[in-house]
């Protein structure tokens, strides 16, 4: 994913940053479905520098030791301050969202698709589907996130940047421990990592400079994530679900926003060229990003033909208005880092292609109550 920066000065086409012209290319989408290995193990290659610091001064970049110093008293306990007692009935939940249609496919045309002869059965099987995929990549993001975060302790130089990462490492255990345990006991098991995200993370942790694993981690997938959090908590009616999710946003706004403060103060220095190297990373990961959302895994299982998923999927006007809004925290974050307008303001045309620009004003992560809290989600009484 990195390029030189003598060859960034170049016009960089779609084709040569994505693989296609068109971002929403189905038929490429659709093309690359994620799958687990035998052995059940998946290596990447770090290319990264290990960073030991002899500056040892706490409280040297005073925003990120605040940050550190809230996170302390912000801690939770996912077995036992999480009610797993609850019982979860997935089919009736299911049943629930297709009598208000949430897949968002009633108003399309069926016509010549196996979804044509789906009746309540079938519906109901693909919305119970589709939240363990859901929760799935869920899971397999924050398993992402916790080695990359991980990765940034090893390599970012600042000893206060080590000192948050160190504590955001304990939060992600934490985040995979529960989604895992909520698939396992409620939902039957998990679903296989999607392939686009897989890609993206397998790109964020190969990349050789450091500063990219926190804008791809920490802003683009952390800042889509905190979205879908907050989608789910609103839309499910689970109360175990919506308390977990809502506990795991209150330590997702921090992790956005130290990816915030850090990435402020290194990308203050860079050159233009440098600039534009990050802005189409910012853009790879967005597509990919988008990309994951056609569920072709989900699709595949319940025995859909690529040609019929794909005809759906052009006509699901709700789908593409919700996954637009999953860039609602994505695109503020960036102007903050000033990549919207850097150079020609490049990302600012790829985020409006995207259809993604009308949330450059909303509030940054940086401002969110939950970066700010000081207190465990218990104490605050989040649920």
């Amino acid at each position: 994913m990195t390029i030189a920066p003598d060859q960034n000065e170049e016009m960089r086409s779609n084709l040569d940053l994505i693989g296609r012209t068109d971002t929403v290319d189905y038929e490429a989408i659709f093309s690359l479905v994620g799958v687990e290995e035998a052995d059940g193990i998946h290596e990447v290659d770090n290319n990264c520098k290990t960073a030991f610091t002899w500056d040892y001064q706490k409280g040297a970049r005073p925003a990120l030791d605040k940050l550190y110093e809230k996170s302390k008293k912000a801690q939770w306990n996912g077995q036992t301050d999480l009610p797993w007692a609850t019982d979860v009935d997935v089919e009736k939940l299911a049943t629930d969202a297709y009598n208000e249609d949430q897949a968002g496919f009633f108003n399309a045309d069926l016509s010549g698709t196996v979804v044509e002869k789906w009746g309540q059965k079938e519906w109901i099987q693909f919305g119970m589907e589709n939240q363990r995929w859901s929760l799935s990549q869920f899971m397999h993001g924050e398993q992402g996130a916790l080695i990359c975060t991980a990765k940034i302790v090893e390599t970012v130089p600042w000893i206060d940047a080590k000192y948050y990462a160190a504590q955001q490492v304990a939060d992600e255990a934490r985040h995979v421990e529960v989604f895992s345990k909520y698939l396992n006991e409620k939902l039957d098991g998990h679903y296989q990592m999607n392939g686009h995200l897989g890609l993206l993370l397998d790109d964020i942790i190969n990349d050789s400079n450091w500063d990219m694993t926190y804008l791809g981690m920490q802003v683009m997938v952390e800042g889509l994530a905190l979205a879908a959090f907050g989608f789910t908590h609103q839309m499910t009616k689970e109360p175990l679900l919506k308390q977990l999710l809502r506990y795991v946003m209150a330590d997702e706004a921090r992790h956005v926003a130290f990816g915030i403060l850090s990435l402020q103060e290194y990308y203050a220095g860079l050159s233009a060229a440098e600039l534009r190297t990050r802005q189409e990373f910012a853009f790879e990961a967005a597509v990919r990003m988008n990309d994951r959302l056609a569920s072709q895994e989900v699709w595949e299982r319940m025995g859909v033909p690529q040609k019929d998923a794909i005809k759906l999927l052009t006509q699901a006007t709700d789908r593409k208005d919700f996954q637009v809004l999953l860039f609602s925290k994505i695109v503020p974050n960036c102007k903050k880092l000033g990549l919207l307008d850097a150079g020609d303001g490049w990302l600012r045309k790829k985020f409006t292609d995207l259809g993604a620009i009308a949330f450059e004003d909303w509030q940054d992560t940086t401002l969110d109550e939950d970066a700010l809290a000081d207190s465990s989600p218990m104490e605050r009484g989040l649920i």
